[in-house]
């Protein structure tokens, strides 16, 4: 009889599935071996290594908060594998899941203080906590187990990336690409890190030697367009964008970077036309709306432009410099409230932004609220002293709330700035007759009304 012919029991359908499971996993085809899986554990739900590599399947479609259950399904069948343990672990991490995920780390160290990745992947979750000085303590941990681990050079470069040390981080990931030439994305890092540090011409290097690995990564074409845009190569950029469109037709942050060049050359026709594709492809995404928002005002749509900017003001924008911008378009509509939120949600991001406070001192001080302006108006003086806007609106209202002398000060400075500016000179003039009209009065507040009226009486 031949082996195709051959009845297999329940059990023995279960492991064909699986292995049919593995193969598929091996040659990339995620979905179908989720399947061949969910087919075997239905058969058998009893086996922890099915679900095992269920969970690394669900892991390699992102579908972390799922991989999670079949871990801890796996878990219940054998409790303390040190690998279902660490997988746990490091979806923990990727879902937010900080605390968990340390505990589960800590726990797999009780068991095994040899296990060198639960110090590796601990160095990830204390990078995503913040806790840098941590992640080194990690870092160093696991060098004493294996010296030579490609991911935890890779690992504590992502630490010293986000705090800045842009030059270690590559030293640690050119020694992850030392180690593991085909590490997922080293060049596209290494490239992100070399284009933080100011050298573009290394950073150009590593994006083309990422791409010449993976030519079809969206993600790093996109990252690799935008350093093209900031460098000035508007063709080029152009280029990858639609490159992008290529792939993926629906990819909104193309389109919208599309219709950012779009902007700046002039062609507000074509640029609304591409804000408003990304929409309705990404309505989630930033900036978009906000674009067509100031498209809507350079033509007078002032309707229009309000409703953009209040959909826009749905995303949360986590942006000091564009909330200080919707702020500014919200006082040219006269929605002062609006303005109000948007600047002082830019504040709250970014206290040193002295636009944000510039913008809250006029909004109080159209209010009438001449105190509270006078406040931010004092912010935005102490963060930049030398914005002659600034000056000149906070000597206004110095001169609104009674106080020429603080006026004649701001006015002062403002004109050693611009000393050609007609609208400074005039309220210089207004400033010092204000102070000469106070300071007679004051003369005669103190004489005895009695001697002025027998001066004049009797010469």
């Amino acid at each position: 009889m031949l082996f195709d012919d051959m009845e297999f029991g329940p059990y023995d359908k279960a492991e064909r599935r699986a292995r049919k499971a593995y193969e598929l996993y091996e040659d990339g085809k995620m979905a179908q071996a989720l399947v061949e899986l969910e087919l075997a554990i239905e058969i058998n739900p009893a086996n922890s290594a099915w679900h095992f590599n269920k969970g690394l399947t669900l892991d390699a479609i992102s579908r972390f908060q799922e991989a999670i259950a079949e871990y801890e399904a796996a878990l219940e069948l054998s409790p303390d594998d040190l690998e279902i343990l660490n997988s746990l672990a490091v979806d923990y991490t990727r879902t937010g899941q900080y605390d968990r995920a340390i505990g589960t780390f800590e726990y797999v160290q009780s068991l095994d203080s040899r296990f060198e990745p639960c110090y590796c992947n601990r160095i990830i979750t204390y990078t995503e906590m913040g806790l840098h000085d941590l992640a080194e303590q990690m870092f160093y941990l696991a060098q004493q187990i294996d010296p030579d681990c490609a991911l935890c050079y890779y690992n504590i470069g992502n630490s010293l990336f986000a705090r800045g040390q842009y030059k270690k981080a590559i030293r640690c990931w050119l020694k992850t690409a030392e180690l593991e030439a085909s590490h997922p994305q080293i060049n596209y890092r290494i490239a992100q890190a070399y284009w933080s540090d100011g050298d573009p011409f290394r950073a150009r290097e590593h994006f083309l030697a990422e791409l010449r690995l993976s030519p079809g990564d969206v993600d790093v074409i996109m990252d690799f367009a935008l350093f093209l845009l900031e460098q000035g190569d508007i063709d080029s950029a152009r280029e990858k964008f639609h490159r992008i469109l290529e792939l993926d037709p629906e990819y909104a942050p193309a389109l919208f970077y599309l219709g950012e060049v779009a902007f700046d050359q002039g062609d507000l026709a074509q640029a609304e036309g591409l804000f408003k594709e990304a929409i309705e492809h990404d309505p989630d995404l930033p900036g978009p709306h906000y674009r067509l928002a100031q498209c809507a005002l350079t033509t007078d749509r002032l309707k229009e432009a309000r409703a953009c900017l209040l959909a826009e003001l749905e995303l949360e924008i986590e942006d000091a410099g564009t909330l200080v911008s919707m702020g500014s378009m919200f006082l040219t509509l006269g929605d002062t409230d609006h303005a109000t939120h948007c600047l002082l949600r830019a504040t709250s991001l970014d206290v040193t932004n002295a636009d944000a406070y510039y913008y809250l001192a006029v909004t109080a001080a159209n209010k009438g609220n001449l105190e509270d302006a006078i406040q931010f108006f004092t912010h935005a003086v102490n963060l930049k002293g030398d914005h002659v806007p600034t000056l000149r609106d906070s000597a206004y209202t110095y001169l609104a709330n009674g106080d020429p002398d603080k006026a004649a000060e701001r006015v002062g400075k403002a004109r050693t700035l611009s000393p050609a500016d007609c609208e400074l000179r005039m309220l210089d003039y207004s400033t010092r007759a204000i102070r000469a009209l106070r300071y007679v009065g004051s003369i005669l507040r103190r004489l005895d009304p009695r001697r002025i009226f027998m001066r004049h009486r009797h010469p």
